[in-house]
């Protein structure tokens, strides 16, 4: 009994244990959100993998210096169902990127929207655009 007793608190302390990084790793709190920022750049390089996808692209900052950006999104099976793919971005792409900054100013945030040259818009976050009708 005593065994069996023991073996229970230590699963339920186990559980809550793993719950805590679990929520942890998909808190905002780096984040700078409710600030957002409009980019134009070109892209470097297209990372679609779990847990999430990363696009980095350079693009001239206020002072006019080009800074190489890291911004994130969902995983691949969340930005398939919103139209994105493995193959929406190649190097050397020219794109518009809207994304929450993190708070520390580095060169890294979280993708809200890209609009690509042929002007077609891959959101990330919120509702989808309406899609237009074929002409």
């Amino acid at each position: 009994m005593r065994v069996t007793l023991l073996g229970i608190i230590v699963s339920v302390v186990g559980l809550f244990a793993g719950a805590v990084p679990a929520a942890a790793h998909h808190g905002a709190a780096t984040f700078d959100t409710g600030k957002e920022i409009t980019l134009k750049g070109v892209v470097t390089e297209w990372i679609w993998a779990n847990p999430h996808c990363f696009l980095k692209f350079d693009a001239k900052d206020e002072t006019g210096a080009v800074r190489n950006w890291a911004v994130e999104t969902q995983n691949p099976v969340a930005m398939t169902a919103r139209g994105w793919s493995r193959s929406a971005f190649k190097a050397g792409d020219e794109v518009t990127v809207k994304l929450e900054p993190v708070k520390n100013g580095e060169a890294v945030g979280r993708i809200l929207s890209v609009l690509l040259p042929n002007g077609q818009s891959l959101v990330a976050v919120g509702p989808q655009p309406a899609a237009t009708p074929a002409q």
